[in-house]
């Protein structure tokens, strides 16, 4: 993606399953669940570059002790900084051989238990405070009552979640959704404990005793339904209560990534199935997907079980997950990136005139490697039809040079845009700082025939559209193509996200400022107001009654209209090629991945209410020349 934004986090959750000594013997160190954990972070870092925070839960402490624990860091370098810390405070905790024995460790040791929760955090908005780095804990005296709870989400309806509270009785601290859903499981888990404190009481239990009860009758199943029964939104959230219990719960419509694994000896979850595989060398297969409205339970007792805490509605996973932000080591998702590639290769021949004589492809950044493969594969194979063909035309007359010179003939593909990671845009003032934006990208000289060949570059997206201006097609212009074709493996981004993506302002997307750009040229402006009253009588509706007026400004324009548009918008001044621009069609995605057919995006169909709610009030926002974020 040449338009870098911010996106969804991502989780890590570790149960072990045994005794820490029974890990001191077969593996050598009582730390290995936070080895791991330090491994499956690291294997998901693409999830988060601005903070990240691990919490532990240490089993059965004495009156005392304490046995929830804590560390967050925020910056790219969190993870390791999270850990070098958690390391020495560990190694003060004793002497050489005190810190190699399971038994002091449980009892002496920070940070050493048998739960441990990591999260990732990449903030779509609020900044990259310390504060806003995951867990968040919820303390209490009562060990039962203690939350600890971390997320990959976005809700979309937090006022009315706020509102809630406030009718509970409560005075939220701050509205915010990781704060409120805090606040609310806390109130439903409070009560949950109350609730077995009066039962067990009634039956004449002492007070230590009862202690024990609570934490083994915990109705975990019944909090969560209560917690998440008005939550409109993307989600996985992952919990754990100060006795030992645990839980990661994922939205109805699948909307967020989750997976986990289990055996004897550990409960694994995370955000990204490949981190599983690679942290503890299982096959694919054995890696699970929490079911959409599910919830993994991890009880203190050992017990693991998925269950059902809201109803699944029409599974509508991420397909941005698929096209960008998951990592492309997993199989499916690669085998879908050049699914993706491969479908673009008509449009592509049709774009350059069936010329492959005189056309280069590339991509660029390298996160488009995968599709540029597959669009390749797709290109050989059109191009064997074309060879087929031409060699029946030989007839029986077939001349073994001719024969050669057909076979022979492949799509001339090369690297011609390398990233200068070295070069930093320290420059501040905006005339000479798009000046260094457009040195950010070496190329490769010499490749091109000057004013002859075409040059067709795949991205993974293009959203803004910025960079392509400010830097790539100026760079690439200096090869002296003929025409630079983008490819776009993605469809047109048009509407906001409000799951977990920071994708929030209708005006920083180029197919809305082609979209209107189009309908200021064909005398068609006045639908912007149209659609703002339309949106605006809404507005006080209930968000199971709104809908996405939006889509009928687009509905005025085919797509390569719009296509067009962009290509003009985003070529920059004083560039000698010709630029066009080719998106993939959204039946194309949803052909390349089937099971994420989430396209909200894309399509301005969004899989819950809250959904239209956003998009309405992020169009009223423009209109209104202001540029807050819609949720």
């Amino acid at each position: 993606m040449s338009d870098p934004i911010k996106h969804e986090c991502g989780i890590a959750l570790i149960r072990l399953l045994k005794p820490l000594s029974y890990y001191q013997e077969k593996y050598g160190s009582s730390l290995y669940g936070l080895k791991k954990l330090y491994l499956l972070m690291e294997k998901q870092h693409n999830r988060g570059q601005d903070g990240a925070g691990l919490g532990v839960i240490k089993f059965n402490p004495e009156p005392g002790e304490s046995y929830i624990f804590r560390q967050r860091a925020n910056g790219s370098g969190a993870i390791a900084e999270i850990f070098d810390k958690v390391s020495k405070k560990i190694a003060k905790s004793g002497n050489e051989n005190q810190v190699k024995d399971a038994g002091y460790l449980k009892k002496h040791a920070p940070f050493v238990g048998e739960l441990y929760l990591g999260h990732l955090r990449y903030g779509t908005h609020g900044g990259n405070s310390l504060d806003l780095c995951h867990p968040f804990i919820r303390e209490n005296n009562w060990m039962s009552r203690n939350l600890m709870l971390a997320g990959n989400f976005n809700l979309t309806n937090v006022d009315e979640l706020f509102q809630l509270l406030i009718d509970l009785g409560q005075h939220p601290r701050e509205k915010a959704d990781t704060v409120t859903m805090l606040e609310k499981m806390g109130h439903f888990l409070d009560e949950e404990v109350q609730r077995n404190f009066t039962r067990f009481k009634l039956e004449g239990r002492d007070n230590q005793s009862i202690t024990k009860l609570i934490a083994e009758n915990i109705n975990l199943e019944s909090i969560l339904k209560r917690s998440l029964k008005e939550a409109d939104g993307g989600y996985v959230m992952a919990g754990t209560i100060g006795h030992g219990d645990a839980f990661v719960v994922r939205d109805p419509n699948g909307i967020r990534p989750c997976f986990y694994y289990q055996d004897e000896e550990v409960c694994v979850v995370t955000s990204e199935k490949p981190a599983i595989m690679t942290g503890f060398n299982i096959p694919y297969k054995e890696v699970k997907e929490l079911g959409p409205g599910n919830a993994l339970m991890i009880y203190q007792s050992g017990k693991v079980e998925e269950v059902n805490i809201i109803p699944a509605a029409e599974k509508k996973s991420c397909s941005f997950e698929r096209i960008y932000f998951s990592r492309g080591n997993d199989r499916e998702i690669y085998q879908e990136r050049k699914k993706l590639g491969y479908l673009l290769a008509p449009k592509i021949v049709e774009s350059v005139n069936y010329d492959f004589k005189n056309t280069v492809f590339s991509y660029i950044p390298n996160t488009a490697a995968v599709a540029f493969y597959g669009m390749i594969d797709g290109l050989n194979d059109l191009l064997d039809d074309w060879k087929a063909n031409e060699i029946k035309k030989l007839g029986n007359n077939l001349d073994t040079a001719k024969l050669k010179e057909i076979l022979a003939f492949r799509p001339r593909r090369e690297r011609l845009a390398v990233k200068d990671a070295k070069l930093r845009t320290f420059i501040t003032d905006d005339a000479h700082r798009e000046d260094m934006v457009a040195h950010v990208y070496d190329v490769t000289y010499g490749i091109i025939q000057n004013q002859k060949d075409t040059l067709v570059v795949i991205d993974d997206s293009i959203v803004r559209g910025t960079t392509l201006k400010t830097s790539i097609l100026r760079i690439l212009d200096r090869l002296h193509p003929k025409k630079i074709i983008i490819v776009s493996s993605s469809p047109q981004i048009r509407y906001p996200d409000c799951y977990g993506i920071d994708m929030s302002r209708m005006k920083d997307f180029v197919a809305f400022q082609a979209m209107v750009a189009l309908l200021n040229e064909r005398n068609l402006s006045h639908r912007l107001q149209e659609v703002y009253n339309l949106c605006k009588a809404q507005e006080h509706l209930q968000k199971e009654e709104m809908k996405n007026h939006v889509q009928d400004l687009y509905a005025h324009f085919t797509d390569e209209e719009i296509s067009k548009k962009i290509a003009e918008i985003v070529t920059p001044e004083n560039i000698h090629a010709e630029v066009d621009v080719v998106f993939q069609t959204i039946e194309g995605l949803h052909q390349a991945c089937p099971n994420h057919t989430g396209d909200w995006y894309f399509s301005g169909n969004y899989p819950t209410p809250g959904g239209n709610k956003v998009v309405c009030k992020a169009f009223m926002l423009y209109m209104e020349g202001n540029n807050s974020r819609a949720y």
